[in-house]
């Protein structure tokens, strides 16, 4: 009989770990191997990346998790390869090819059509999508070889950026950079690129280069993190308010801060703005997210006073 497994002693932890995520795991599985790592007690990711992508996904620990959000909203880049003349089922190199079509388009015709594609666009859906419909995602709908109606959505591509280009030869393909609004979706993108070249096309390839102010620089593999010895994989998470990047900075002292994390409103010399990270004086710590208007700070998330207490106790 086998041993029993020994069970993880979780633990309060608080911060930001960016991970270059591996080919081959889905966001949740990567999450889930990071938090076995550091026996953090909860954890969140802040956008997916399909299985078959790589690259930047900021994995947020315990009260970071209020604040994940606000990098599912930010902006993305991503480089990727368009394989052209082959389309396939799901738009990407795991799918059944559905057409071959021979590529014969001209490197002017490619500039043009990206410069088309650049700017406010608009995308239908992909079946092979975690986007929900009646409670289902868009995928298990695929899976069952059933096809439902999608709305067509507003997406903004800010920069289309053509890295390589090869056009001849058995593999035919474009590499691209591309820098867009959230919600894009990088396969429809390819798809739609390849039809207007008249040659169909899907990605072999895409690795997101960086969300918001994240980028590959700053990320680690999940082989760096396994190397460490556990007393040292703390020390590679970044602290909560690195997601408020952007934010408006107040600090506030004694009897405010204690009003602000009981969610009641605090009055000062402020300029109207949406977005404020708040501090407390002493011990200078994060509160929380506000936001001022017409010289009133209006709490958003806040952190309860044993996140605080915990942040203090082990500061990242």
């Amino acid at each position: 009989m086998a041993a029993p497994r020994a069970r993880v002693q979780r633990r309060p932890v608080h911060g930001v770990l960016l991970l270059d995520k591996p080919i081959g795991l889905s966001s949740h599985q990567a999450l889930q191997k990071v938090k076995w790592l550091l026996r953090a007690d909860k954890a969140g990711h802040t956008g997916t990346l399909d299985p078959l992508a790589t690259g930047v996904l900021p994995l947020c620990f315990g009260a970071a998790t209020k604040f994940s959000q606000l990098h599912l909203d930010a902006d993305k880049t991503y480089e990727t390869t368009l394989r052209l003349g082959v389309k396939t089922s799901t738009g990407d190199a795991e799918g059944a090819v559905l057409e071959t079509r021979p590529v014969t388009c001209t490197p002017g015709a490619v500039v043009e059509v990206l410069d088309r594609f650049t700017g406010p666009i608009q995308q239908l859906p992909p079946m092979h999508s975690a986007l929900k419909k009646d409670g289902k995602a868009l995928y298990e709908y695929a899976r069952a070889g059933i096809e439902v109606s999608r709305e067509s959505r507003a997406v903004t591509i800010h920069a289309l950026e053509l890295l390589d280009l090869r056009l001849q030869g058995d593999a035919p393909a474009l590499r691209l950079r591309v820098r867009c609004s959230k919600g894009t979706y990088i396969r429809t993108l390819g798809e739609d690129i390849g039809e207007a070249l008249g040659c169909g096309a899907h990605l072999s390839a895409l690795r997101r280069v960086a969300t918001g102010c994240f980028d590959l620089d700053g990320c680690l593999t999940l082989e760096q993190i396994e190397a460490l010895p556990e007393d040292r994989r703390l020390a590679l998470l970044l602290p909560v308010d690195a997601l408020l990047a952007g934010h408006d900075r107040v600090t506030l002292d004694g009897d405010h801060a204690a009003r602000f994390l009981s969610g009641m409103r605090r009055r000062g010399p402020w300029a109207d703005t949406e977005r404020v990270a708040v501090y407390g004086k002493r011990p200078a710590t994060l509160l929380g997210t506000a936001r001022v208007k017409a010289g009133e700070l209006i709490p958003g998330r806040l952190l309860s006073p044993i996140e605080i207490q915990q942040i203090l106790e082990n500061p990242t």
